[in-house]
């Protein structure tokens, strides 16, 4: 459901229902209208996300927020990348695992083919999955690209820190109707962006994020992920006692 049907099968005075519906409906959206969104939009969005805990207030958070020329230009330096199939292209910090394993590897391919099927790529299409994958690099033609950092020398605890951030992002984008996709993929150009944001040495890219307004005719736009429910990953102890 979206955050407008949400919000009208609950009292809009209801705080829990408010916070709810910015959570419920959050997506990661793949295809976005070219409506500009304000640079002081942008900037409420991370003076409410900069709320986020963190460990002795350490703010581990460094953005860099691109449209127009500036968007266009690291778009195209990456795209030019991707499409030589340049090697070493790689994360600083992995994000994923070496290998998968059970139960993240079902997860992983069950999401995979659900998108996928949304778009009518089957399997075996190997050059339909890149050009769906190349997307990464247009932001999924959202009017704004965001590029996060995190100071090197930072340890787990911050990276920790670093995901409630992001989620204040994307949760303060939804309230004001807005959608984003956080896309780890840009990583693995941190020399190319490093090179175009002109980064200072001691900064690792984190990960990016479309920010903009979903397409609403866009078949990926429908995909609906599951998630496990809480008694499947959670152990209750003395709420009976």
């Amino acid at each position: 459901m979206s955050y407008r049907g949400l919000m009208s099968a609950s009292s809009p005075t209801d705080p829990a229902a408010i916070v709810d519906a910015a959570i419920l409906s959050r997506r990661s959206i793949r295809r976005f209208l070219p409506t500009p969104v304000p640079r002081e939009t942008v900037t409420t969005l991370l003076d409410v996300a900069a709320r986020a805990p963190s460990g002795t207030n350490m703010q581990p958070w460094r953005a860099y927020g691109l449209a127009g020329v500036a968007r266009e230009r690291l778009c195209a330096a990456v795209l030019a990348a991707f499409d030589a199939d340049e090697p070493g292209h790689t994360q600083e910090v992995p994000y994923y695992p070496e290998a998968f394993f059970e139960p993240y590897l079902s997860r992983r391919r069950t999401v995979g083919w659900a998108l996928y099927g949304t778009l009518g790529i089957a399997r075996g299409e190997a050059a339909r999955m890149k050009a769906q994958h190349r997307r990464n690099f247009l932001f999924f033609d959202a009017p704004v690209g965001l590029i996060f950092t995190i100071h090197r020398d930072l340890a787990t605890g911050s990276w920790l820190d670093y995901g409630m951030f992001l989620q204040n992002v994307m949760t303060a984008a939804r309230g004001r109707g807005l959608d984003t996709c956080p896309q780890a993929a840009w990583s693995r150009y941190h020399r190319i962006i490093r090179a175009e944001l002109d980064l200072s040495p001691e900064e690792v890219v984190v990960c990016g994020m479309a920010l903009g307004h979903a397409d609403p005719d866009a078949p990926e736009n429908a995909l609906q992920t599951h998630r496990e429910p809480a008694e499947a990953f959670t152990r209750m102890l003395g709420f009976d006692d």
